[in-house]
């Protein structure tokens, strides 16, 4: 009997072990390309935006078999960043800094419609009602806007609440930003619906595993944890939806690649990271590296 309880414990740890070892570990990385300024997914399509390109910038993949399957093009684009997919009305954007603006693409065809900002657009995300959230980083402001580009609302936040990165919006109308405070503070924010500052996660810049370094992107899953793509200490952590620090899910795992913009599939729970190779602060290539949530 005591060898078959020791025999049976042996298994379920080692069970548990593969388990663990199995979360974060990469999937897929795709071979290296333009810059990647996002990715996003629709139906069974991958949406990955490349830079520095003047036409097909937006590659689409089999979601499964990474296989490329086309290249649409968006006319005028010049670089910024970012992409968000809308199941319901069936399209995507992309924000366009140079030109103050907001990309929409028909999906899965290619027709394109392009309505202006009257700020500068850093990232976009979707709001629960299926609208567009603008975060402009000059002001920090958001702005909600329709589909076709009509301005819903602005929402300004407070002073101590500047250089805003992303922002989500939670099903309870509040929401989160990623942000500074000033040159030496770095913050994940919870924003009421009015506006004002709620909690934070943050402080002075480091490398401590409870600290972030310019938390640039983000994504929140279904039950609202939030994983921060922190730019400067190179990985990506787990906050709960308390924003306390949970784990890290990607730590210093590539040497001379910068994660740039996150995407979480919830239902295959893949995690998509973006990666850039810098030169003098010149975005020189990109892939894009799949990960196991």
């Amino acid at each position: 009997m005591k060898t078959i309880f020791l025999t049976s414990l042996f298994n379920f740890v080692s069970c548990l072990w593969c388990i663990c070892d199995a979360v974060g570990g990469v999937i897929y990385t795709f071979p290296e390309g333009e810059p990647v300024l996002g990715v996003a997914s629709l139906d069974n399509h991958l949406y990955v935006l490349r830079g520095n390109k003047t036409s097909e910038q937006v590659e689409v993949y089999n979601i499964d078999s990474y296989q490329l399957l086309r290249c649409l093009t968006v006319p005028g684009f010049r670089g910024a960043g970012g992409i968000v997919a809308c199941g319901y009305y069936r399209c995507a954007y992309i924000p366009d800094a140079s030109h103050k603006s907001v990309h929409r693409l028909e999906l899965p065809g290619a027709a394109v419609a392009q309505w202006p900002v009257d700020d500068v657009p850093f990232s976009l995300s979707l709001t629960v009602t299926h609208s567009v959230l603008v975060t402009c980083k000059v002001g920090s402001k958001i702005k909600e806007f329709s589909t076709d580009g009509q301005l819903l609302r602005e929402l300004t936040l407070p002073q101590e609440v500047v250089s805003t990165f992303h922002t989500i919006q939670l099903n309870s109308g509040e929401f989160i930003v990623c942000h500074g405070r000033n040159e030496s503070l770095h913050c994940v924010s919870l924003i009421g619906s009015d506006g004002s500052v709620v909690k934070s996660f943050g402080g002075p810049g480091g490398s401590h595993c409870h600290q972030i370094n310019v938390p640039f992107h983000m994504v929140v899953d279904r039950n609202e944890f939030v994983y921060v793509m922190d730019c400067d200490n190179k990985g990506v952590s787990l906050l709960s939806p308390m924003l306390a620090y949970v784990r890290g899910v990607l730590s210093h795992y590539r040497h001379g690649w910068m994660p740039l913009r996150i995407y979480l599939d919830s239902n295959r729970r893949r995690l998509y990271v973006s990666e850039i190779s810098c030169n003098n602060r010149q975005f020189r290539f990109g892939r894009v590296v799949v990960v196991n949530v």
